[in-house]
């Protein structure tokens, strides 16, 4: 609690999804002095703006959780959007934060900056051992960036700031949108709609083969928070809960747990993504004491309960 206590700390991407509840455990540990840029006001690809929010809120600390991201038809539309929006952000926020001595910047970077083809599970050894699955490179190398420029700022300048890579997350208040959701958000809307309408089935993108690692939106801010306090080094840290589950018995558990009667139609002209994605959490365990605490079938009854009385409109 006295660490937090007199911390004055930026938030970007604060009004998010996982923002929101980085927001609320800030604040359960004592801190008062919390900044949420909104991208009205300040447009974070400027360095104008930049310059304008640290000044406004002086702050001790940066958690840099802003991101124009989506799943994989959105990553293949807006490969260009992804990669400059989310490289300009990063390197100007941690540019700026240098150069106005502020005194640490917790980046959040991706899974989808490790290379496709990678031994699992994921270590954070490997991320330079090959290049990211095609579909998301371009936003996942443009989030990489922030691990070279933070290791080089520690080494020329002596900056603090450290590196985070948490594995896909979900939990109620995540984006449920068609056209730019992840896998269980979109899962979820499928199946509770068809439920509504009494569809005998539903379609998913892939052959179901690919497989995931899902971390609890709590439980990534909880691994962010105790980061932000008690880490401060440059080597990346990845952030997940440690098990693997294909596609195909995800869709199959979802629809088990919303009770949608119907079968499931495999597209398998669309791509499935990375093969495979399971990370070896060990170092957050070692260097700031983290492990995932909510079981995976609590988590997803979570969510599709905010689902069933919050139902997207578009």
């Amino acid at each position: 609690m006295d660490f937090w206590k007199d911390k004055r700390v930026v938030v970007t991407g604060g009004a998010g999804f996982l923002g929101r509840v980085v927001l609320e455990q800030l604040k359960a540990k004592g801190c008062q002095q919390i900044t949420v840029p909104r991208s009205a006001q300040f447009d974070l690809r400027k360095t104008s703006a930049i310059r304008k929010l640290y000044l406004q809120a002086r702050p001790d600390m940066i958690i840099h959780l802003a991101a124009v991201v989506g799943g994989i038809g959105a990553n293949r539309e807006n490969p260009g959007k992804f990669f400059y929006d989310n490289l300009m952000m990063g390197v100007e926020l941690m540019e700026q934060a240098r150069q106005m001595e502020i005194a640490k910047f917790v980046a959040i970077g991706t899974i989808c900056a490790y290379p496709k083809f990678c031994p699992v599970p994921f270590k954070e050894d490997n991320l330079w051992n090959g290049y990211p699955e095609e579909t998301n490179a371009p936003y996942g190398l443009a989030k990489k960036m922030l691990l070279v420029q933070s290791q080089a700022y520690r080494q020329q300048y002596g900056f603090n700031s450290i590196y985070l890579l948490p594995v896909n997350l979900y939990g109620p208040g995540d984006n449920f949108s068609p056209s730019s959701s992840h896998v269980i958000p979109a899962l979820i809307r499928k199946c509770v709609e068809a439920k509504r309408r009494k569809d005998k089935n539903i379609t998913v993108w892939g052959t179901g083969r690919a497989t995931r690692e899902f971390l609890y939106v709590d439980d990534a801010a909880r691994g962010i928070v105790l980061a932000a306090q008690k880490y401060n080094s440059s080597e990346p840290v990845n952030l997940g809960a440690g098990f693997e589950i294909s596609i195909k018995k995800l869709a199959e558990l979802i629809v088990k747990l919303t009770k949608f009667e119907g079968k499931i139609i495999w597209d398998n002209t669309k791509p499935d993504g990375q093969p495979r994605r399971c990370l070896d959490t060990t170092r957050a365990a070692q260097e700031f004491g983290f492990e995932a605490k909510v079981s995976f079938e609590a988590g997803l009854k979570k969510t599709i309960a905010w689902y069933e009385h919050n139902p997207c409109k578009e």
